[in-house]
């Protein structure tokens, strides 16, 4: 098994590409070891000292540490994927699921065919562009002109994360939508 791995914008994560399949549907962020439960790969990885974060895409997963240098995890972190995948153990636990993306949300039903735009917006052009840097980005709501994102992976607490929002994003939905003014993390 060749498991690549790639630099994000956040230093302190690292995106691994085990060529193959990692999560079908949706998306798994797990913040802490307490968490990780839920997943059988992400339980491995918490088990190497130093990881404080994973998350889990369609293709790929990152991980984020709190001590240690990459040259030093990065072994460790190499073996416990491959560990799982060559086990045949499944990424998520019985009775787990991905994290719901529609979970929260809020917005007026007045502005259902903004929101739908944003959304589309999100799901063409702006969340494919977030996984290629190890994250993803998810609709949490919209009001008074200012739409609310989540930002998981790599992306979230990544140095970079404000300008992505704030330049890239935000300037991308202004374009499409004279109604938003704005763009905030959640």
């Amino acid at each position: 098994m060749f498991i690549q791995t790639e630099a994000t914008p956040n230093p302190a994560t690292l995106k691994f590409l085990p060529g193959r399949t990692v999560m079908p549907d949706g998306t798994l962020d797990l913040r802490d070891a307490e968490q990780a439960d839920r997943s059988p790969l992400a339980s491995r990885l918490f088990a190497v000292s130093g990881v404080s974060g994973v998350f889990l895409g369609s293709d790929f997963i990152t991980v984020t540490k709190s001590g240690g240098e990459w040259p030093h995890l990065k072994p460790a972190i190499l073996g416990a994927i491959m560990e799982h995948f060559m086990s045949g153990a499944p990424v998520l636990s019985d009775g787990s699921k991905a994290d719901v993306t529609d979970e929260g949300e809020f917005f007026a039903p007045e502005d259902a065919a903004t929101v739908e735009t944003i959304k589309d917006l999100l799901e063409t052009r702006i969340r494919p562009a977030v996984a290629g840097d190890g994250g993803d980005i998810t609709f949490r709501g919209f009001k008074d002109g200012v739409v609310y994102l989540a930002m998981k992976g790599s992306c979230s607490g990544c140095p970079s994360s404000t300008a992505t929002l704030k330049h890239g994003i935000q300037n991308l939905l202004r374009h499409f939508l004279p109604d938003v003014r704005e763009v905030e993390a959640v």
